[in-house]
């Protein structure tokens, strides 16, 4: 019976991939950007700890929903065949459950915040559940990814301002550029495996394009957040920062030329640390 609870602990554990952080920073440092921004300077403690906790279970609960959506297809790809729900020690309806309390959790983490906030909330929640359904009606699901990762943005300077300014607006573009970026050379991790059970992607279409596809958004996304640096008139101690990130994505350039898929795997994961640099920029020159 212990054994039994502790292998359904694990599978939830595993389902919310709170063993596997990276999505969670990904998701978290933009919206560091953009609280940063939007209060020029350190945010409130509040909001920054709300923002904070509800990234981290709506990015948990993303990982159930695309898990549940995926539950046919996981087991022929080598990267997830061993997941939860896959496995079995997780059952669907438990998966479903899971979500549902996890949504509401983070529902009622912005719950304090204001109405606009709030409106934002459930739009990114429902771009949120439709993301992983994506994958069987069009080949650029990334661009809705873009979306639910980038969608902090926007929040952030809703919950500090009341209102969604240009600079946001800007600021979300910047992001969603680099989420698309980062999310195809995710993609290009399992292409091979994707062809053969007809999962659609970025890096399935694109083919032989998808490197040049990376690197202009890559190229966007370094461009755009050297206008929004002299635009906001951010410190000198910004562009350091801009220049290590800029040699970071040089690095993922070079692992993703050859389309091996360990390499690709350390590219976006490398992703991680240049939003780390970037956000370390933007607290030191604001």
């Amino acid at each position: 019976m212990l054994e039994l609870v502790s292998g359904k602990w694990s599978g939830y554990y595993q389902l919310m991939r709170v063993n596997k952080p990276i999505g969670m920073l990904l998701l978290l440092w933009p919206t560091l950007w953009a609280l940063w921004c939007a209060a020029s300077g350190m945010p409130p403690w509040p909001i920054l700890a709300i923002f904070i906790a509800g990234g981290t279970i709506m990015r948990s609960a993303g990982c159930v929903i695309n898990d549940v959506a995926d539950r046919d297809f996981d087991g022929y790809v080598q990267r997830t065949q061993f997941r939860p729900l896959v496995r079995g020690n997780v059952s669907l309806l438990e998966a479903w459950v899971l979500f549902i309390v996890l949504s509401v959790f983070a529902f009622i983490s912005v719950w304090y915040l204001n109405t606009l906030t709030i409106g934002l909330g459930l739009v990114g929640l429902t771009v949120t559940i439709i993301y992983p359904f994506m994958k069987r009606i069009t080949d650029w699901p990334q661009l809705v990814l873009g979306i639910a990762f980038a969608w902090g943005v926007p929040m952030s300077y809703a919950a500090l301002d009341g209102e969604i300014p240009i600079a946001a607006a800007v600021l979300f573009v910047i992001t969603y550029c680099w989420v698309v970026a980062y999310d195809t050379i995710y993609a290009m991790v399992d292409r091979d495996d994707d062809i053969k059970i007809g999962v659609r992607s970025t890096a399935v279409r694109l083919g032989k394009n998808d490197v040049k596809f990376v690197l202009t958004l890559q190229t966007i996304v370094l461009l755009g957040l050297l206008f929004f640096a002299i635009w906001q008139n951010f410190g000198l101690l910004f562009y350091p920062a801009w220049f290590i990130g800029a040699l970071l994505m040089w690095y993922q350039a070079r692992l993703i030329k050859d389309r091996n898929p360990a390499d690709c795997f350390k590219a976006f994961l490398n992703n991680h640390w240049f939003g780390c640099v970037i956000f370390i920029g933007i607290a030191m020159s604001i």
